[in-house]
């Protein structure tokens, strides 16, 4: 198993077997689709890895092998974008401690979040700016590249705590985030009225809730959307079940299902990436797979959607 390999024979291993087996050859840094940050034209790569789930599970568990291999293999493979929060469990301590150890965290684009509820209806700006610096502490950075308020958490006091942040240099972007359907039309709201860098929303081929009015409002205002849960947590691989990838998938070179929900994912204009959590290697290098090759247009897309939406709804 890979958590008994050394990092030298791991890497070997991982680069050459496992994504030969996978993919049928080498990745190739060079073609990993990249997108611009709007606001800055910043190029990241579109696939990244969050840390909630099973990777905070893991985290939790204190055995973090497979953790480091995770990790690793985003970095090796091209990828950059790493997103946690602090109330993702152990999560973010131990990406930190990780990256710090195996020397790459400057090759990791830090995201991660702030939400502290209000105290007797009061906004807690002291409690809010602690866990921010538990943030810079347990990720072991001076500067931060995305902090983003977490579900709309106390916006006006959190938001105006990453502006002062922003302004001072100590975070690169600033930005919301919301996973709930119900937050949207207060999520509009901030996103017309608000100089944001970034949003980060729920987005998956069964899940498009957000393209009506959120990606092209993210679009117009030049926002960068980090789209969470893009197989629906597991909804989207238990209704598909044990059936094959259609045929005409070979056409956008998705080579197994979770390229072919993370192509659909990215290949909207208005996402900057997709940040599925993982705890296995393996299962980092077959998303990383997605963000290689061809994509599907929009006529494809919509195929796409098509052919999941005739699927049973996972049970």
């Amino acid at each position: 198993m890979a958590t008994t390999l050394s990092r030298r024979n791991w890497l070997s291993w991982s680069a050459g077997a496992l994504a030969v087996s996978l993919f049928g050859k080498l990745f190739d840094h060079e073609k990993l689709l990249t997108k611009p940050i709007p606001s800055s034209g910043e190029q990241l790569p579109v696939i990244g890895l969050g840390s909630s789930a099973t990777f905070a599970e893991t985290a939790q568990s204190g055995d973090v092998a497979d953790l480091r291999e995770v990790m690793m293999m985003l970095v090796d493979q091209g990828g950059k974008i790493f997103d946690t929060a602090p109330d993702y469990g152990a999560s973010e301590a131990v990406a930190g401690r990780i990256a710090s150890e195996a020397s790459m965290g400057n090759k990791i684009f830090w995201a991660t979040k702030v939400n502290v509820a209000p105290e007797n209806g009061q906004a807690n700006r002291v409690a809010a700016m602690a866990q921010i610096n538990r943030s810079f502490r347990r990720l072991r950075k001076r500067r931060i590249d995305l902090i983003q308020v977490h579900n709309l958490g106390d916006v006006p006091t959190q938001l105006g705590l990453l502006k002062d942040l922003k302004a001072q240099g100590r975070v690169r972007y600033i930005g919301v985030t919301s996973t709930m359907s119900k937050q949207y039309d207060d999520l509009i709201k901030i996103m017309k009225s608000e100089p944001l860098d970034f949003i980060g929303v729920n987005y998956a081929v069964d899940d498009r809730a957000v393209e009506d009015t959120i990606l092209p409002l993210a679009r117009d205002r030049k926002f960068a959307v980090l789209a969470y849960a893009p197989f629906g947590r597991t909804r989207l691989f238990h209704r598909v079940g044990g059936r094959s990838l259609p045929d005409w998938a070979a056409e956008f070179d998705a080579k197994t299902w979770a390229q072919f929900f993370l192509k659909f994912v990215v290949s909207h204009p208005s996402i900057l990436a997709a940040t599925p959590a993982t705890s296995q290697a393996k299962n980092m290098l077959d998303n990383i797979g997605s963000g290689l090759g061809k994509m599907p247009d929009e006529a494809t897309r919509k195929r796409m959607a098509a052919f999941v939406d005739a699927l049973p709804s996972a049970s």
